[in-house]
């Protein structure tokens, strides 16, 4: 069985994690696991981690493929580079 060690954790993350492993009747490595355990066994879509970040950060909405976009980029960077030599 492997074994796992977390340094340099936060008084307080740990207090709170003795107090929630205590409401449990855990230990608190039974606890840890129990958390890890229910953490993995939840879908990634419904963790919110990427989706909360989209939503923070907005969306990209473009109906052009990559190769549109990148050819569109390339044709503007040989533009510019023509306009400001003159």
């Amino acid at each position: 069985m492997a074994v796992l060690q977390v340094r340099n954790m936060a008084d307080d993350l740990y207090g709170a994690l003795g107090r929630r492993a205590a409401l449990d009747n855990r230990s608190i490595s039974q606890e840890v696991i129990e958390i890890i355990k229910n953490y993995l066994a939840t879908p990634r879509t419904r963790r919110g981690g990427d989706e909360e970040a989209l939503q923070m950060a907005g969306s990209w909405d473009e109906s052009r493929s990559a190769d549109e976009i990148a050819s569109q980029l390339r044709q503007e960077r040989t533009t510019r580079r023509i306009h400001e030599a003159f």
